[in-house]
């Protein structure tokens, strides 16, 4: 593609984090945990090309939530050209959004892409409890270890929607839908600044919440990730023997007085930006 000439210009208002600017058609390889067929992921699809991005899109096959940063290192991964009405190449993986990024850079797309943007996950991705375990967030440190810039886009549900639409062939609600249109709508314009801006190689991942509902107006902040205790989140001993995971939001923990956490954003209703650096770990 020797000519990329298209310009994408950007404003998101005043008091937003992402100002406005021009820039090239960019290149995005684009993955998720919730599947490839799952219908944030084509909201998010169809809000970038509208916007003139360039996308391949690899995802997994079936849902791979809760799998955190899992690579399939005990069994063979398979790779199938699939047709979803994108617009846009695509493939299906049968492994982890980690096995997705690392096969599609390294043996699928034809070219190098300017950045990996994973998401819209189907529920938040706040706090670390969640951030640690999330397939959605993992999607994009792979593309991170691979010294792009990286994106994960979550959208916040209540426990009613969230369980709605998690079961089997439940459509969308209108007002979930209008939500998710304006949140891919704010990730169309986020992106292209994040990534013009991003130094590679930097081991950092911009982990973005949308919150429920989110608006065309909705302001993002600045956000640490909240500190919050996860326990119990498998329920008791069932008669076979087993035990079944249960979704639990946790219990805060962060001090009083403290910067803005991204639990506290979207409850506030806004759209929370927290960077990821993974080389202040331990320093």
């Amino acid at each position: 593609m020797a000519a990329r000439v298209w310009v994408f210009c950007l404003f998101m208002g005043r008091g937003s984090l992402f100002t406005s600017g021009c820039f090239s058609t960019m290149r995005l390889l684009l993955t998720n945990d919730d599947g490839l067929d799952c219908p944030f992921l084509h909201v998010l699809v169809r809000a970038l090309r509208g916007a003139g991005l360039e996308l391949y899109v690899v995802a997994p096959k079936t849902e791979q939530s809760w799998v955190g940063a899992a690579k399939s290192r005990h069994r063979a991964v398979t790779v199938e050209t699939v047709e979803r009405g994108f617009g846009c190449p695509a493939w299906s993986v049968n492994g982890t959004p980690s096995d997705c990024v690392n096969i599609a850079l390294a043996h699928i797309l034809p070219e190098w892409p300017d950045a990996v943007v994973s998401g819209i996950n189907v529920g938040l991705n706040a706090s670390l409890g969640f951030i640690l375990a999330s397939g959605t967030i993992a999607g994009a440190w792979e593309g991170a270890l691979h010294g792009l810039p990286a994106i994960a886009f979550s959208q916040d549900l209540s426990f009613e929607v969230f369980d709605q639409i998690k079961a089997a062939g439940s459509d969308i609600p209108r007002e979930v839908s209008e939500t998710l249109r304006h949140s891919a709508a704010h990730a169309a314009k986020i992106i292209p600044r994040l990534v013009a801006t991003a130094k590679r190689r930097s081991f950092i991942v911009h982990n973005i919440n949308f919150p429920y509902p989110c608006v065309g107006e909705t302001e993002a902040r600045h956000t640490v990730p909240a500190r919050v205790i996860v326990p119990g989140i498998f329920g008791p001993q069932a008669d076979d023997g087993t035990h079944r995971f249960v979704f639990t939001l946790g219990e805060p923990v962060d001090p009083p007085g403290g910067p803005l956490t991204d639990r506290e954003a979207l409850e506030a209703g806004f759209i929370s930006h927290s960077v990821l650096d993974y080389t202040k770990l331990g320093y």
